[in-house]
Protein backbone atom coordinates (compact mmCIF):
# COMPACT_ATOMS: atom_id res chain seq x y z
CA UNK A 1 0.00 0.00 0.00
CA UNK A 2 2.54 2.55 -1.20
CA UNK A 3 -0.11 5.27 -1.44
CA UNK A 4 -0.94 5.17 2.26
CA UNK A 5 0.23 8.36 3.98
CA UNK A 6 -0.58 7.44 7.57
CA UNK A 7 -0.23 3.66 7.60
CA UNK A 8 2.86 3.26 9.81
CA UNK A 9 3.55 4.18 13.45
CA UNK A 10 6.10 6.74 12.28
CA UNK A 11 3.78 8.48 9.81
CA UNK A 12 0.91 8.44 12.28
CA UNK A 13 3.15 10.05 14.90
CA UNK A 14 4.15 12.72 12.40
CA UNK A 15 0.49 13.38 11.61
CA UNK A 16 -0.27 13.78 15.30
CA UNK A 17 2.60 16.25 15.72
CA UNK A 18 1.22 18.27 12.79
CA UNK A 19 -2.25 18.35 14.35
CA UNK A 20 -0.86 19.35 17.75
CA UNK A 21 1.33 22.09 16.23
CA UNK A 22 -1.84 23.73 14.91
CA UNK A 23 -2.65 25.10 18.32
CA UNK A 24 -6.39 25.25 18.80
CA UNK A 25 -7.12 26.41 22.32
CA UNK A 26 -10.83 26.95 22.85
CA UNK A 27 -12.03 30.44 21.90
CA UNK A 28 -8.77 31.48 20.19
CA UNK A 29 -7.92 32.22 16.57
CA UNK A 30 -6.16 28.85 16.44
CA UNK A 31 -9.47 27.10 16.98
CA UNK A 32 -10.92 29.02 14.02
CA UNK A 33 -8.01 28.14 11.74
CA UNK A 34 -7.77 24.46 12.68
CA UNK A 35 -10.88 23.41 10.74
CA UNK A 36 -9.45 24.80 7.50
CA UNK A 37 -6.07 23.17 8.13
CA UNK A 38 -7.50 19.72 8.85
CA UNK A 39 -9.81 19.93 5.82
CA UNK A 40 -6.79 20.83 3.70
CA UNK A 41 -4.91 17.84 5.15
CA UNK A 42 -7.81 15.52 4.29
CA UNK A 43 -7.87 16.93 0.77
CA UNK A 44 -4.36 15.52 0.27
CA UNK A 45 -5.94 12.07 0.12
CA UNK A 46 -6.70 10.77 -3.38
CA UNK A 47 -10.25 9.90 -2.41
CA UNK A 48 -11.14 13.47 -1.46
CA UNK A 49 -9.29 14.86 -4.47
CA UNK A 50 -11.67 12.77 -6.57
CA UNK A 51 -14.69 13.53 -4.34
CA UNK A 52 -14.06 17.05 -3.00
CA UNK A 53 -17.72 17.57 -2.05
CA UNK A 54 -17.47 14.73 0.48
CA UNK A 55 -15.45 16.87 2.87
CA UNK A 56 -17.00 20.08 4.15
CA UNK A 57 -17.08 22.78 6.82
CA UNK A 58 -20.22 23.55 8.82
CA UNK A 59 -20.80 26.72 10.86
CA UNK A 60 -20.53 26.23 14.63
CA UNK A 61 -20.81 29.90 15.62
CA UNK A 62 -18.21 32.56 16.49
CA UNK A 63 -16.27 31.80 13.29
CA UNK A 64 -15.71 28.17 14.24
CA UNK A 65 -16.46 25.20 12.02
CA UNK A 66 -17.24 21.50 12.25
CA UNK A 67 -15.33 19.39 9.70
CA UNK A 68 -16.98 16.37 8.09
CA UNK A 69 -15.37 13.88 5.72
CA UNK A 70 -17.36 11.02 4.21
CA UNK A 71 -15.90 7.89 2.70
CA UNK A 72 -18.88 6.43 0.86
CA UNK A 73 -19.10 2.99 -0.65
CA UNK A 74 -21.86 3.13 -3.29
CA UNK A 75 -23.09 -0.38 -2.51
CA UNK A 76 -23.87 -0.03 1.22
CA UNK A 77 -25.88 2.21 3.51
CA UNK A 78 -24.42 1.15 6.88
CA UNK A 79 -22.22 3.88 8.30
CA UNK A 80 -19.90 4.33 11.25
CA UNK A 81 -19.67 7.91 12.50
CA UNK A 82 -16.17 8.75 13.78
CA UNK A 83 -16.43 11.53 16.38
CA UNK A 84 -13.62 13.67 17.78
CA UNK A 85 -12.94 17.20 18.99
CA UNK A 86 -9.98 19.36 18.04
CA UNK A 87 -10.01 22.15 20.62
CA UNK A 88 -7.73 22.02 23.63
CA UNK A 89 -7.63 23.74 26.99
CA UNK A 90 -5.19 26.57 27.56
CA UNK A 91 -1.51 26.32 28.41
CA UNK A 92 -0.56 28.85 31.12
CA UNK A 93 0.57 26.07 33.45
CA UNK A 94 3.54 25.32 31.17
CA UNK A 95 5.23 28.50 32.38
CA UNK A 96 8.39 29.31 30.43
CA UNK A 97 7.89 26.10 28.43
CA UNK A 98 4.58 27.36 27.04
CA UNK A 99 6.08 28.05 23.54
CA UNK A 100 6.82 24.30 23.33
CA UNK A 101 3.43 23.11 24.59
CA UNK A 102 2.33 22.41 21.01
CA UNK A 103 5.65 20.91 19.86
CA UNK A 104 5.54 17.37 21.34
CA UNK A 105 8.93 16.14 20.14
CA UNK A 106 10.76 19.28 21.29
CA UNK A 107 8.86 19.50 24.57
CA UNK A 108 9.55 15.87 25.43
CA UNK A 109 13.28 16.41 24.79
CA UNK A 110 13.35 19.64 26.79
CA UNK A 111 11.60 18.04 29.77
CA UNK A 112 14.41 15.48 30.01
CA UNK A 113 16.75 18.32 30.99
CA UNK A 114 14.27 19.48 33.63
CA UNK A 115 12.83 16.19 34.85
CA UNK A 116 13.46 17.20 38.46
CA UNK A 117 10.57 19.68 38.08
CA UNK A 118 8.08 16.91 37.33
CA UNK A 119 5.99 14.79 39.71
CA UNK A 120 7.48 11.35 40.32
CA UNK A 121 5.07 9.40 38.10
CA UNK A 122 5.54 11.81 35.18
CA UNK A 123 9.31 11.69 35.62
CA UNK A 124 9.30 7.88 35.52
CA UNK A 125 7.15 7.94 32.36
CA UNK A 126 9.45 10.50 30.74
CA UNK A 127 12.55 8.45 31.51
CA UNK A 128 10.91 5.33 30.09
CA UNK A 129 10.76 6.87 26.61
CA UNK A 130 7.25 5.47 26.18
CA UNK A 131 5.38 8.78 26.30
CA UNK A 132 5.01 11.87 24.13
CA UNK A 133 4.26 15.06 26.08
CA UNK A 134 2.30 18.11 24.96
CA UNK A 135 -1.05 19.85 24.97
CA UNK A 136 -3.56 17.91 22.92
CA UNK A 137 -1.42 14.80 22.48
CA UNK A 138 -3.76 12.83 24.72
CA UNK A 139 -6.92 14.97 24.72
CA UNK A 140 -7.63 14.37 21.96
CA UNK A 141 -5.72 14.90 18.74
CA UNK A 142 -4.35 11.36 18.82
CA UNK A 143 -7.93 10.15 18.46
CA UNK A 144 -8.46 12.42 15.46
CA UNK A 145 -5.22 11.22 13.86
CA UNK A 146 -6.28 7.59 14.29
CA UNK A 147 -9.64 8.29 12.69
CA UNK A 148 -8.05 10.12 9.76
CA UNK A 149 -5.77 7.13 9.19
CA UNK A 150 -8.75 4.80 9.35
CA UNK A 151 -10.75 6.71 6.76
CA UNK A 152 -7.68 6.89 4.50
CA UNK A 153 -7.18 3.12 4.55
CA UNK A 154 -10.87 2.43 4.01
CA UNK A 155 -10.90 4.68 0.95
CA UNK A 156 -7.79 3.07 -0.58
CA UNK A 157 -8.91 -0.51 0.05
CA UNK A 158 -12.53 0.32 -0.84
CA UNK A 159 -13.98 -1.22 2.30
CA UNK A 160 -17.67 -2.13 1.95
CA UNK A 161 -18.66 0.40 4.59
CA UNK A 162 -19.26 4.11 4.94
CA UNK A 163 -17.15 6.10 7.37
CA UNK A 164 -18.22 9.62 8.32
CA UNK A 165 -15.55 11.57 10.18
CA UNK A 166 -16.91 14.42 12.32
CA UNK A 167 -14.39 16.56 14.18
CA UNK A 168 -15.66 19.53 16.16
CA UNK A 169 -14.51 22.67 17.98
CA UNK A 170 -15.47 23.69 21.51
CA UNK A 171 -15.86 20.41 23.31
CA UNK A 172 -13.96 21.74 26.30
CA UNK A 173 -16.37 24.56 27.23
CA UNK A 174 -19.92 24.28 25.88
CA UNK A 175 -19.78 21.55 23.19
CA UNK A 176 -21.01 24.13 20.69
CA UNK A 177 -19.29 22.12 17.96
CA UNK A 178 -21.15 18.88 18.56
CA UNK A 179 -24.44 20.65 19.11
CA UNK A 180 -23.95 22.29 15.69
CA UNK A 181 -22.94 18.95 14.16
CA UNK A 182 -26.14 17.14 15.13
CA UNK A 183 -28.42 18.76 12.50
CA UNK A 184 -25.70 18.17 9.90
CA UNK A 185 -25.58 14.48 10.82
CA UNK A 186 -29.34 14.28 10.27
CA UNK A 187 -29.04 16.12 6.94
CA UNK A 188 -26.13 13.99 5.69
CA UNK A 189 -28.00 10.84 6.67
CA UNK A 190 -30.90 11.83 4.43
CA UNK A 191 -28.81 13.28 1.62
CA UNK A 192 -26.63 10.19 1.23
CA UNK A 193 -29.21 7.63 2.41
CA UNK A 194 -26.98 6.46 5.25
CA UNK A 195 -27.88 4.05 8.02
CA UNK A 196 -25.93 4.94 11.15
CA UNK A 197 -24.70 1.72 12.72
CA UNK A 198 -22.32 3.02 15.41
CA UNK A 199 -21.15 6.32 16.86
CA UNK A 200 -17.48 5.72 17.59
CA UNK A 201 -15.52 8.25 19.61
CA UNK A 202 -11.79 7.98 20.29
CA UNK A 203 -11.40 10.04 23.45
CA UNK A 204 -8.43 8.73 25.46
CA UNK A 205 -8.57 6.37 28.38
CA UNK A 206 -8.99 8.31 31.63
CA UNK A 207 -7.63 6.95 34.90
CA UNK A 208 -10.19 5.87 37.45
CA UNK A 209 -7.83 7.02 40.20
CA UNK A 210 -4.31 8.53 40.42
CA UNK A 211 -1.70 6.09 39.15
CA UNK A 212 -4.25 3.79 37.51
CA UNK A 213 -2.38 1.87 34.75
CA UNK A 214 -5.39 0.08 33.27
CA UNK A 215 -6.70 0.45 29.73
CA UNK A 216 -10.42 1.14 29.33
CA UNK A 217 -13.02 1.33 26.62
CA UNK A 218 -16.43 2.86 27.23
CA UNK A 219 -19.94 1.88 26.22
CA UNK A 220 -21.55 5.13 27.32
CA UNK A 221 -20.81 8.55 28.71
CA UNK A 222 -21.80 10.20 31.97
CA UNK A 223 -24.12 13.19 31.87
CA UNK A 224 -23.68 16.59 33.51
CA UNK A 225 -26.17 19.30 34.35
CA UNK A 226 -25.71 22.54 36.28
CA UNK A 227 -28.47 23.63 38.65
CA UNK A 228 -27.94 27.26 39.61
CA UNK A 229 -29.60 29.73 41.94
CA UNK A 230 -29.94 33.46 42.41
CA UNK A 231 -30.30 34.43 46.05
CA UNK A 232 -32.23 37.67 46.45
CA UNK A 233 -32.36 39.07 49.99
CA UNK A 234 -33.01 42.53 51.43
CA UNK A 235 -30.43 45.32 51.34
CA UNK A 236 -29.45 47.40 54.36
CA UNK A 237 -26.60 49.45 55.79
CA UNK A 238 -23.97 47.43 57.59
CA UNK A 239 -24.70 49.56 60.68
CA UNK A 240 -28.30 48.24 60.73
CA UNK A 241 -27.75 44.56 59.91
CA UNK A 242 -31.12 43.35 61.17
CA UNK A 243 -32.97 45.66 58.79
CA UNK A 244 -32.08 43.38 55.90
CA UNK A 245 -31.02 39.86 54.98
CA UNK A 246 -27.78 39.12 53.15
CA UNK A 247 -27.82 36.82 50.17
CA UNK A 248 -24.69 35.23 51.58
CA UNK A 249 -26.60 34.11 54.65
CA UNK A 250 -29.20 32.45 52.41
CA UNK A 251 -26.56 30.91 50.15
CA UNK A 252 -24.75 29.28 53.04
CA UNK A 253 -27.76 27.09 53.78
CA UNK A 254 -28.37 25.87 50.23
CA UNK A 255 -24.71 25.19 49.53
CA UNK A 256 -24.45 23.08 52.69
CA UNK A 257 -27.50 21.13 51.55
CA UNK A 258 -26.16 20.70 47.99
CA UNK A 259 -22.50 19.81 48.55
CA UNK A 260 -21.99 16.01 48.55
CA UNK A 261 -25.76 15.43 48.78
CA UNK A 262 -26.39 11.70 48.15
CA UNK A 263 -29.90 12.45 46.82
CA UNK A 264 -28.25 13.36 43.53
CA UNK A 265 -26.14 10.21 43.32
CA UNK A 266 -27.13 7.66 40.69
CA UNK A 267 -26.01 4.04 40.33
CA UNK A 268 -26.19 1.94 37.18
CA UNK A 269 -24.44 -1.21 36.04
CA UNK A 270 -22.27 -1.20 39.15
CA UNK A 271 -21.02 2.36 38.64
CA UNK A 272 -21.86 5.51 40.61
CA UNK A 273 -21.96 9.19 39.78
CA UNK A 274 -19.65 11.46 41.78
CA UNK A 275 -21.46 13.52 44.42
CA UNK A 276 -22.48 17.11 43.59
CA UNK A 277 -20.28 20.08 44.50
CA UNK A 278 -20.49 23.83 44.04
CA UNK A 279 -18.57 25.19 41.07
CA UNK A 280 -19.07 28.84 41.92
CA UNK A 281 -20.56 30.94 44.71
CA UNK A 282 -20.35 34.72 44.79
CA UNK A 283 -22.25 37.86 45.65
CA UNK A 284 -23.10 40.20 42.78
CA UNK A 285 -21.79 43.45 44.21
CA UNK A 286 -19.53 45.02 41.62
CA UNK A 287 -17.71 47.24 44.14
CA UNK A 288 -17.01 47.60 47.85
CA UNK A 289 -19.48 49.59 49.92
CA UNK A 290 -21.14 49.47 53.34
CA UNK A 291 -24.38 48.25 51.76
CA UNK A 292 -24.82 44.59 52.59
CA UNK A 293 -24.68 42.11 49.69
CA UNK A 294 -28.31 41.24 49.03
CA UNK A 295 -27.84 39.39 45.70
CA UNK A 296 -25.67 36.33 45.24
CA UNK A 297 -25.45 33.34 42.94
CA UNK A 298 -24.20 29.76 42.99
CA UNK A 299 -23.61 27.03 40.42
CA UNK A 300 -23.70 23.34 41.32
CA UNK A 301 -22.35 20.40 39.34
CA UNK A 302 -24.59 17.34 39.14
CA UNK A 303 -23.65 14.18 37.22
CA UNK A 304 -26.30 12.01 35.56
CA UNK A 305 -26.85 8.45 34.43
CA UNK A 306 -30.57 7.89 33.98
CA UNK A 307 -32.24 11.04 35.23
CA UNK A 308 -33.68 13.74 33.01
CA UNK A 309 -33.48 17.50 33.52
CA UNK A 310 -37.02 17.40 34.91
CA UNK A 311 -36.12 14.81 37.55
CA UNK A 312 -33.01 16.72 38.65
CA UNK A 313 -34.98 19.97 38.93
CA UNK A 314 -37.56 18.22 41.10
CA UNK A 315 -34.83 17.02 43.48
CA UNK A 316 -33.14 20.43 43.41
CA UNK A 317 -36.43 22.11 44.30
CA UNK A 318 -37.00 19.80 47.28
CA UNK A 319 -33.46 20.38 48.54
CA UNK A 320 -33.87 24.15 48.12
CA UNK A 321 -37.11 24.14 50.14
CA UNK A 322 -35.38 22.14 52.87
CA UNK A 323 -32.53 24.68 52.89
CA UNK A 324 -35.00 27.57 52.94
CA UNK A 325 -36.78 26.03 55.91
CA UNK A 326 -33.48 25.73 57.81
CA UNK A 327 -32.57 29.28 56.82
CA UNK A 328 -35.92 30.66 58.01
CA UNK A 329 -35.72 28.82 61.32
CA UNK A 330 -32.22 30.12 62.02
CA UNK A 331 -33.22 33.63 60.98
CA UNK A 332 -36.32 33.69 63.21
CA UNK A 333 -34.24 32.60 66.20
CA UNK A 334 -31.86 35.51 65.62
CA UNK A 335 -34.78 37.95 65.21
CA UNK A 336 -36.31 36.73 68.48
CA UNK A 337 -33.04 37.04 70.37
CA UNK A 338 -32.48 40.52 68.97
CA UNK A 339 -36.10 41.59 69.52
CA UNK A 340 -36.70 42.68 65.91
CA UNK A 341 -39.37 41.91 63.34
CA UNK A 342 -38.34 39.67 60.42
CA UNK A 343 -38.00 41.38 57.03
CA UNK A 344 -39.63 38.37 55.38
CA UNK A 345 -39.58 34.66 54.86
CA UNK A 346 -37.25 33.03 52.34
CA UNK A 347 -39.21 31.63 49.41
CA UNK A 348 -38.21 29.26 46.57
CA UNK A 349 -39.13 29.87 42.92
CA UNK A 350 -38.17 28.26 39.65
CA UNK A 351 -37.07 30.59 36.86
CA UNK A 352 -40.16 29.69 34.83
CA UNK A 353 -42.35 30.87 37.74
CA UNK A 354 -40.42 34.14 38.04
CA UNK A 355 -40.78 34.67 34.29
CA UNK A 356 -44.55 34.16 34.42
CA UNK A 357 -44.85 36.69 37.25
CA UNK A 358 -42.63 39.20 35.44
CA UNK A 359 -44.58 38.87 32.19
CA UNK A 360 -47.80 39.76 33.99
CA UNK A 361 -46.21 42.67 35.83
CA UNK A 362 -43.83 44.11 33.24
CA UNK A 363 -45.00 42.83 29.86
CA UNK A 364 -43.14 40.98 27.14
CA UNK A 365 -41.39 44.05 25.71
CA UNK A 366 -39.75 44.93 29.02
CA UNK A 367 -38.58 41.35 29.52
CA UNK A 368 -37.11 41.25 26.01
CA UNK A 369 -35.15 44.41 26.79
CA UNK A 370 -33.85 42.96 30.07
CA UNK A 371 -32.68 39.84 28.24
CA UNK A 372 -31.13 41.70 25.33
CA UNK A 373 -29.15 43.97 27.66
CA UNK A 374 -27.62 40.95 29.42
CA UNK A 375 -27.02 39.03 26.20
CA UNK A 376 -25.22 42.02 24.66
CA UNK A 377 -22.50 42.02 27.33
CA UNK A 378 -19.51 40.39 25.62
CA UNK A 379 -17.61 40.11 28.91
CA UNK A 380 -20.13 37.61 30.28
CA UNK A 381 -20.29 33.94 29.32
CA UNK A 382 -23.56 32.00 29.15
CA UNK A 383 -23.45 31.20 32.87
CA UNK A 384 -23.01 34.84 33.87
CA UNK A 385 -25.66 35.98 31.39
CA UNK A 386 -28.10 33.46 32.85
CA UNK A 387 -27.53 34.77 36.37
CA UNK A 388 -27.74 38.41 35.31
CA UNK A 389 -31.04 37.92 33.48
CA UNK A 390 -32.59 36.47 36.63
CA UNK A 391 -31.00 39.20 38.73
CA UNK A 392 -32.46 41.96 36.53
CA UNK A 393 -35.90 40.37 36.64
CA UNK A 394 -35.80 40.10 40.44
CA UNK A 395 -34.78 43.75 40.78
CA UNK A 396 -38.04 44.56 38.98
CA UNK A 397 -39.99 42.02 41.07
CA UNK A 398 -38.65 42.64 44.57
CA UNK A 399 -42.02 41.82 46.07
CA UNK A 400 -41.09 38.16 45.56
CA UNK A 401 -38.08 38.43 47.86
CA UNK A 402 -36.36 37.25 49.86
CA UNK A 403 -36.18 34.22 47.61
CA UNK A 404 -34.02 31.57 46.01
CA UNK A 405 -34.64 31.51 42.25
CA UNK A 406 -33.70 28.13 40.79
CA UNK A 407 -32.49 27.84 37.21
CA UNK A 408 -30.26 25.88 34.88
CA UNK A 409 -27.01 27.26 33.52
CA UNK A 410 -25.23 25.81 30.47
CA UNK A 411 -23.81 23.41 29.55
CA UNK A 412 -25.97 20.31 29.72
CA UNK A 413 -24.65 16.89 28.70
CA UNK A 414 -27.30 14.14 28.69
CA UNK A 415 -26.03 10.72 29.75
CA UNK A 416 -25.92 7.97 27.12
CA UNK A 417 -25.42 4.26 27.65
CA UNK A 418 -25.67 1.36 25.19
CA UNK A 419 -23.90 -1.34 27.19
CA UNK A 420 -26.73 -3.82 26.61
CA UNK A 421 -26.81 -3.36 22.84
CA UNK A 422 -25.88 -6.65 21.09
CA UNK A 423 -23.50 -4.90 18.69
CA UNK A 424 -21.69 -3.22 21.59
CA UNK A 425 -21.46 -6.46 23.58
CA UNK A 426 -19.93 -8.18 20.55
CA UNK A 427 -17.55 -5.27 19.89
CA UNK A 428 -16.29 -5.16 23.48
CA UNK A 429 -15.68 -8.92 23.51
CA UNK A 430 -13.71 -8.51 20.28
CA UNK A 431 -11.63 -5.65 21.71
CA UNK A 432 -10.81 -7.74 24.79
CA UNK A 433 -9.81 -10.69 22.61
CA UNK A 434 -7.73 -8.52 20.26
CA UNK A 435 -5.97 -6.79 23.13
CA UNK A 436 -4.89 -10.03 24.80
CA UNK A 437 -4.07 -12.07 21.68
CA UNK A 438 -2.12 -9.44 19.79
CA UNK A 439 -0.64 -7.19 22.48
CA UNK A 440 -1.06 -9.00 25.81
CA UNK A 441 -3.16 -5.96 26.73
CA UNK A 442 -6.04 -6.36 29.16
CA UNK A 443 -9.00 -4.31 27.95
CA UNK A 444 -11.48 -3.24 30.65
CA UNK A 445 -15.01 -2.01 30.04
CA UNK A 446 -16.50 1.02 31.75
CA UNK A 447 -20.18 1.74 31.19
CA UNK A 448 -20.00 5.52 31.59
CA UNK A 449 -17.04 7.55 30.29
CA UNK A 450 -16.12 9.76 33.24
CA UNK A 451 -14.49 12.58 31.28
CA UNK A 452 -17.71 13.97 29.70
CA UNK A 453 -17.74 13.87 25.91
CA UNK A 454 -19.63 14.67 22.71
CA UNK A 455 -21.36 11.28 22.59
CA UNK A 456 -23.91 12.94 24.91
CA UNK A 457 -25.58 14.46 21.85
CA UNK A 458 -26.46 11.26 20.00
CA UNK A 459 -28.73 8.31 20.83
CA UNK A 460 -30.86 10.58 23.01
CA UNK A 461 -33.80 8.95 24.78
CA UNK A 462 -36.38 10.87 26.79
CA UNK A 463 -39.88 9.56 26.31
CA UNK A 464 -41.30 11.89 28.96
CA UNK A 465 -39.64 14.89 27.29
CA UNK A 466 -38.00 15.92 30.55
CA UNK A 467 -35.74 18.17 28.50
CA UNK A 468 -38.56 20.74 28.29
CA UNK A 469 -37.86 21.57 31.94
CA UNK A 470 -34.34 22.50 30.89
CA UNK A 471 -35.67 24.78 28.15
CA UNK A 472 -38.12 26.55 30.47
CA UNK A 473 -35.57 27.14 33.23
CA UNK A 474 -32.51 28.16 31.22
CA UNK A 475 -32.58 31.96 30.82
CA UNK A 476 -30.34 32.03 27.72
CA UNK A 477 -32.22 29.21 25.98
CA UNK A 478 -32.81 29.93 22.29
CA UNK A 479 -30.57 33.02 22.34
CA UNK A 480 -26.97 32.06 23.05
CA UNK A 481 -27.49 28.41 23.99
CA UNK A 482 -29.67 25.58 22.72
CA UNK A 483 -29.56 21.81 22.32
CA UNK A 484 -31.07 20.12 19.25
CA UNK A 485 -33.07 17.55 21.25
CA UNK A 486 -35.46 16.69 18.38
CA UNK A 487 -32.59 15.96 15.97
CA UNK A 488 -30.68 14.04 18.65
CA UNK A 489 -33.63 11.66 18.97
CA UNK A 490 -33.27 10.89 15.24
CA UNK A 491 -29.65 9.76 15.68
CA UNK A 492 -30.37 6.35 17.13
CA UNK A 493 -27.38 4.00 17.07
CA UNK A 494 -25.17 2.54 19.81
CA UNK A 495 -22.16 4.44 21.11
CA UNK A 496 -18.66 3.27 21.87
CA UNK A 497 -15.44 5.02 22.88
CA UNK A 498 -12.16 3.35 21.95
CA UNK A 499 -9.12 5.59 22.23
CA UNK A 500 -5.45 5.60 23.18
CA UNK A 501 -3.94 5.46 26.66
CA UNK A 502 -2.57 8.66 28.15
CA UNK A 503 -2.22 10.53 31.41
CA UNK A 504 -2.80 13.94 32.97
CA UNK A 505 -5.28 15.54 30.59
CA UNK A 506 -5.50 19.31 31.20
CA UNK A 507 -2.22 19.27 33.14
CA UNK A 508 1.30 20.45 32.35
CA UNK A 509 2.30 16.79 32.24
CA UNK A 510 -0.33 15.73 29.66
CA UNK A 511 1.19 12.82 27.77
CA UNK A 512 0.33 10.07 25.30
CA UNK A 513 1.45 6.44 25.44
CA UNK A 514 3.32 5.96 22.17
CA UNK A 515 2.74 2.23 21.67
CA UNK A 516 -0.92 2.51 22.57
CA UNK A 517 -1.56 5.32 20.10
CA UNK A 518 0.59 4.28 17.15
CA UNK A 519 0.80 0.48 17.38
CA UNK A 520 -2.11 -0.95 19.35
CA UNK A 521 -5.01 1.37 18.52
CA UNK A 522 -4.64 1.26 14.71
CA UNK A 523 -5.05 -2.51 14.89
CA UNK A 524 -7.87 -2.42 17.41
CA UNK A 525 -9.89 0.22 15.56
CA UNK A 526 -9.48 -1.49 12.19
CA UNK A 527 -10.37 -4.86 13.69
CA UNK A 528 -13.48 -3.30 15.22
CA UNK A 529 -14.62 -1.69 11.98
CA UNK A 530 -13.96 -4.79 9.91
CA UNK A 531 -15.85 -6.98 12.39
CA UNK A 532 -19.03 -5.01 11.80
CA UNK A 533 -18.88 -6.10 8.18
CA UNK A 534 -17.26 -9.49 8.69
CA UNK A 535 -19.57 -11.16 6.18
CA UNK A 536 -17.82 -9.11 3.49
CA UNK A 537 -14.36 -8.38 4.86
CA UNK A 538 -12.48 -11.18 6.67
CA UNK A 539 -11.09 -10.80 10.16
CA UNK A 540 -7.66 -9.19 10.12
CA UNK A 541 -4.67 -9.51 12.38
CA UNK A 542 -1.74 -7.17 12.87
CA UNK A 543 0.26 -8.84 10.11
CA UNK A 544 -2.29 -7.60 7.58
CA UNK A 545 -2.19 -4.05 8.87
CA UNK A 546 0.63 -1.89 7.63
Amino acid sequence: MSNVKWGTPQSLRALLCDLVSWQSRTLTDGELEFAYLVKSKLMELDYFKENPSYTALHDAGLGRNVVTALYKNPDVAETIVLISHFDTVHTEEYGDLEPLAFQPEELTKMLKDRSDELPEEARIDLDSGKYLFGRGTMDMKAGLALQMALIEKASIEKWPINLLLVTVPDEEVNSAGMRAAVPELVRLQKEHQLTYKLFLNSEPTFSQEPGDPNYYIYSGTIGKIMPAVLFYGKETHVGEPMSGMTANFMASFLTQHMEWNPLFRESDLGENTPLPVSLQQKDLKMEYSTQTPYRAAALYNVFLMKRSAAEVMDIFTKVAWKAAKACNEAYLQICESEGVRPVGKVNVLRYEELLQHAEKKLGGEAISKIKSNALANTNWDDREKSIRIVDSLMIQCQELGPTMVLLYAPPYYPAVNTSKNPLVIKAIDLMKKTGIEQFNLEVNQIHYFNGICDLSYVSYEDEAEGWTTFEKNTPVWGDTYSIPFAEMKQLQAPVLNVGPFGKDAHKRTERLHIESAFVQLPVMLETLVRSLFSEIVPYCDKRQIS
